[in-house]
């Protein structure tokens, strides 16, 4: 019995011992798993595949002016690099050129974009002077799809090569390798890669010696004039003419910050032109150039200096003012007291038709949209962007991939909403800095292309409805660039009977293109 007890008992014991032995060795295992895990992360990680450039060129052919253009359509991708020569960014374009030209050094070439910040070409493309382009209702909401899209005989092809760009973040254009999308988003970042993009295509098409044109809309005003400036000093490429449609040069001019009255008073003709057409004025002009020819005159003259005067308007002045406020704008006398004769566009935009329950287009005035609040300040919505959004992206995204053949499985960004609200508006210049920073303004860089290179042609169309950039801002930008004579006459202005994309006017586009063939032919031939 003894025996049978100190038998158990060793074995237990060697059962406990063994058990010890494995617990220690299981011990010893974390340390081991943990050295080999820290061996795995010092392995790097796989390389992503390194970017490359795509392209897709079809050929096609346009009916214009009694005459039949054969042209091929290059939807492509290019990379632009950094100092150390890696690919930063792809950007996408879609570039038009005439197949019968045999010297391309004659032929111009002209690089279109938009504006935004943060939106692609869409636009301009498929609304003014691409080769195809949507129909959509003027003044009104596009019925839904589907869409119909046209040859467009007021395309510019007949005149210039046309190069379509979408700036990174926006289209196709995205940020690649270890660059992202944000560090593209500002004023000179934007300008750096663009101008990158544009010398890069000169470069490979042989078009160094062709006449060149950068044509903007809204911010591709901005960013335009910039641009020129930019690749003139920095790369020595000399431009023909710029196109300026709906400019804004000076983002002052279209803001509305507490003690700033120079903007209502550049808003106060554009709100007249809007209350005419809407018949929302008490005396309806028989003569609406006339009207505005008035409406600028009381803006720069008694207006301006009511506001001067701030809190020493006597209330006898201020409600005779209110009272010729009303006369031009439509707006009740007891609103414009309470609102100090300062009514900034949100404001106008609600309360112009608040009895007839609708909001007022922004882009284009001559738009009207349902006001969901009665009670609202401020408007909440475009009905200007609402009636022709979905007819430009079903639009554009069908034709892409369809007729040119490119980016059946990517999703084209119309306009970045993360671009726009993450913009960079400081600038690095090079000249001395007067005081503190002001509104971003790129007047400098006009006027600096323009004593580079005294043969720069500039051209500005304004829409009379344009709520964005009022006609009257930008002719005060254009008179206050302080040129000298011979210089100032570079700059010519247009006018047209519609918006800040006077193109959805049939007839306004037909205008547009005449005015801007004339000036590339004039710019081509000095």
């Amino acid at each position: 019995m003894k025996k049978m007890v100190a038998f158990v008992v060793m074995a237990i014991l060697l059962v406990l011992a063994q058990s010890l032995q494995v617990a220690a060795q299981d011990a010893e295992k974390p340390e081991k798993s943990d050295k080999d895990a820290k061996a795995a992360e010092a392995k790097p990680a796989p390389e992503p595949p390194a970017p490359k450039e795509e392209s897709s060129v079809t050929d096609h052919t346009i009916k214009m002016g009694g005459q039949t253009i054969a042209y091929k359509a290059t939807a492509s991708t290019t990379l632009i690099k950094d100092d150390k020569g890696e690919p930063t960014a792809s950007i996408f374009s879609i570039a038009y050129t005439r197949s019968d030209v045999k010297d391309m050094s004659q032929r111009p070439i002209s690089f279109v974009y938009n504006g935004g910040p943060g939106s692609s070409s869409i636009w301009l493309h498929m609304g003014a002077f691409g080769p195809r382009r949507v129909l959509t209702t003027d003044a009104g909401p596009t019925p839904p799809p589907p869409f119909k899209l046209v040859d467009n005989v007021d395309c510019l092809l007949d005149k210039t090569d046309l190069v379509f760009v979408d700036p990174v973040g926006t289209g196709f254009s995205k940020a690649v390798g270890k660059a992202k999308d944000k560090d593209f988003w500002g004023i000179d970042q934007d300008i750096k890669s663009l101008a990158q993009f544009i010398a890069t295509y000169v470069g490979r098409n042989g078009r160094w010696n062709s006449p060149k044109f950068l044509i903007g809309e809204s911010y591709g005003t901005f960013r335009s004039v910039a641009l020129g400036d930019y690749l003139q000093s920095r790369n020595g490429m000399y431009f023909n003419g710029i196109v300026l449609i709906s400019s804004v040069l000076d983002l002052g001019t279209i803001s509305f910050p507490p003690g700033n009255d120079m903007p209502y008073i550049f808003y106060l003709p554009s709100y007249a032109a809007t209350a005419a057409y809407h018949k929302m004025l008490k005396e309806q002009p028989a003569d609406r150039n006339a009207f505005l020819v008035e409406a600028r005159q009381f803006a720069v003259t008694e207006y301006a200096g009511a506001l001067m005067k701030g809190a020493d308007l006597s209330a006898a002045d201020k409600a005779d003012i209110a009272r010729k406020i009303s006369h031009f704008t439509g707006l009740s006398e007891d609103y414009l007291i309470k609102a100090d004769l300062r009514v900034n566009l949100p404001q106008f935009m609600v309360e112009l038709q608040r009895s007839r329950k609708l909001s007022t287009g922004r882009l284009d005035a001559r738009f009207s949209g349902p006001s969901p609040d009665l009670l609202a300040e401020y408007a909440d919505y475009d009905p200007q962007s609402t009636a022709v959004d979905g007819a430009f992206n079903a639009a554009f995204n069908n034709y892409v991939r369809e007729d040119l053949k490119f980016g059946k499985d990517l999703t084209y960004t119309t306009l970045s909403r993360d671009a726009n609200r993450a913009w960079d508006w400081k600038r690095t210049g090079e000249g001395p800095n007067y005081g503190f920073p002001g509104s971003p303004n790129v007047e400098q860089d006009l006027v600096e292309a323009l004593v580079t290179n005294p043969h720069l042609h500039i051209e500005v169309e304004n829409g009379l409805y344009d709520l964005a950039t009022p006609f009257l801002a930008t002719e005060y930008t254009m008179k206050h660039l302080e040129l000298p004579e011979n210089l100032q006459k570079n700059v010519k202005l247009q006018y047209y009977d519609a918006g800040h994309m006077m193109y959805l006017h049939e007839e306004d586009l037909a205008k547009l293109k005449a005015n801007i063939a004339s000036f590339l032919d004039n710019a081509t031939k000095q």
